[in-house]
């Protein structure tokens, strides 16, 4: 049954941000993925990251988001949920996927410390070539795109809510 959202996009984005406000809006429960998988393994994600590697870090976040189960939940990913294409497909099973689109100069200034939020980045890779890399993933799997550029979280999630509620 499709009554979750599925929040993805870049990291600072405002999934977990809008995420909680619009659970609150449809009086649903809000789960962060990255939580999840912190709390599985005990570990922040950047000791995954530098534990793990890139490829192992990305297999258990594939893993721990495929198993997700919610009813009426707002479930917010972690930017690189997209690339696990079990995970993806399981969560297109379970609720509409909204990807929220801001753009590069935008997101560069609203990112802090790459490394301190456990964002995976591919050795020599900058943030602009990740952005771009992902980008056509986003909207590959979303059914639902928000322009989140300029706006407050206030009218993001009232968006959402909307395109949701309309499908």
């Amino acid at each position: 049954m499709k009554n979750n959202v599925i929040l993805i996009g870049m990291p600072g984005s405002g999934k977990s941000t809008a995420g909680v406000v619009l659970a609150k809006k449809l009086g649903y429960r809000f789960l962060d993925s990255d939580l999840v998988i912190q709390e599985k393994t005990g570990k922040l994600l950047h000791q995954l990251i530098e534990e793990l590697g890139e490829a192992g870090f990305l297999a258990l976040e594939n893993e721990i988001n495929s198993s997700i189960l919610a009813q009426r939940t707002v479930i917010a990913t972690g930017g690189s949920a997209v690339y696990g294409k079990e995970a993806m497909k399981h969560l297109g099973e379970i609720g509409q996927v909204v990807y929220l689109k801001l753009p590069y100069e935008e997101l560069r200034e609203r990112l802090g410390d790459l490394h301190e939020r456990g964002v995976v980045l591919k050795p020599g890779f900058t943030l602009k070539e990740l952005y771009e890399e992902r980008i056509h993933l986003y909207e590959n799997y979303a059914d639902i795109t928000v322009d989140c550029s300029g706006r407050e979280v206030r009218q993001i999630m009232e968006e959402i809510a909307y395109q949701y509620m309309k499908k």
